[in-house]
């Protein structure tokens, strides 16, 4: 027996179709939402209308990525409606076709929609995102791309740095680093006017240090200081992007770092989840549509199954947030946090389905 077939792939086209439909006008709704709101920025330094496209344009992977288990949803209803109103499915189940059998179709279906998500989530849309907001940035505040105005705070076993200027990945101004010792006591500050990342070292210029010891303080004038410390500039670049905007591997990296230098790295290792989590949602949520869409929702029209989709999907996602956090602030584990309600949503579908049988 092949792995997919011939009545699997017709299935699986159905809904991709309704699907591909589904995400052109949610996503098409988002944007526009998305440019009446930022419009209000138009006329602020350089900004105008064709920077405020290029900003929407670039949010749509963003976009299609938080809104793609309600699209798959509403694509898995509206596609196994199409061949329920017009008897394909009662004709398959006279032929001895199982719900079963059309539940497996669907997830392959979603295995495919899934990966989508997967690759949005990774790289189009941590990629999109952050591109948008350089944009905007850069027109509305003449900033150079990469910069950040906001101080950035960062440790390494005993030392604290304050970055007072992000230039670039690899070019920091009025940086200051307070080395702590055993006690917690101040050993010494060092601040370094300018600071370059080359050849995996930082290079400090236009240093004073300030050591602290029981006879006083010692200030010292420095040309040029290197410092051989593990923070990289993709761990500078991490942390100045929000959770949301960051790779998978790069959670994985940025995670790993708080983790050796004793910070929180709680909400970092939720993104991460969530992220990895995603496609299963998809799954989860194609799978929930399949029994409605033959008990309940069989002999109804396209409109009706569009607003139990969307209502679904909007229930879905506000739990899918309240338990996100809840579990920060109860400590839950961060697979728990992150994936509780899919692995509801999954087992009542899984539920409802062989009872269907």
């Amino acid at each position: 027996m092949k792995l997919i077939s011939r009545l699997d792939r017709y299935i699986m086209g159905h809904i991709f179709g309704l699907t591909a439909i589904a995400a052109l006008a949610l996503s098409a709704i988002y944007t526009f939402i998305t440019f009446v709101s930022e419009s209000g920025d138009i006329g602020k330094g350089n900004y105008g209308v064709w920077q405020l496209a290029g900003y929407v344009l670039w949010q749509i992977p963003t976009s299609l990525q938080v809104l793609l288990p309600i699209i798959a949803l509403l694509g898995t209803l509206m596609g196994l409606g199409t061949l329920a109103a017009q008897n394909e499915i009662t004709a398959m189940r006279a032929a001895g076709i199982s719900l079963t059998r059309i539940g497996r179709a669907t997830l392959m279906a979603g295995l495919v929609i899934g990966a989508i998500n997967l690759v949005l989530g990774d790289w189009l849309a941590p990629m999109g995102k952050q591109n948008a907001t350089e944009l905007r940035e850069q027109y509305r505040r003449g900033r150079v791309p990469g910069s950040i105005d906001q101080p950035v705070w960062l440790r390494e076993g005993n030392v604290i740095l304050h970055v007072g200027q992000v230039k670039t990945e690899t070019e920091v101004a009025d940086v200051v680093a307070y080395s702590l010792r055993p006690d917690l006591g101040l050993a010494a500050v060092v601040h370094a006017e300018e600071a370059s990342y080359v050849d995996g070292r930082w290079q400090a210029r236009k240093v004073r240090r300030t050591d602290f010891g029981e006879d006083g303080a010692r200030v010292a004038e420095l040309p040029e200081m290197v410092w051989e410390g593990n923070i990289s500039p993709e761990v500078l670049r991490l942390v100045m992007l929000k959770s949301n905007a960051i790779s998978i591997r790069g959670l994985m990296s940025l995670t790993h770092y708080l983790q050796a230098n004793g910070l929180d790295d709680r909400q970092y290792r939720l993104e991460l989840y969530r992220k990895l989590m995603a496609p299963f949602t998809v799954m989860a949520m194609m799978l929930f549509a399949v029994p409605f869409v033959m008990g309940s929702l069989r002999d109804s029209g396209t409109g009706q199954r569009l607003l139990f989709g969307v209502l679904v999907g909007v229930a879905f996602y506000m739990a899918n947030e309240v338990t996100a956090n809840t579990g920060q602030i109860g400590g839950w584990p961060p697979i728990l946090s992150a994936g509780l309600p899919t692995f509801l949503l999954g087992g009542v579908a899984a539920w409802r389905l062989m009872r269907a049988r």
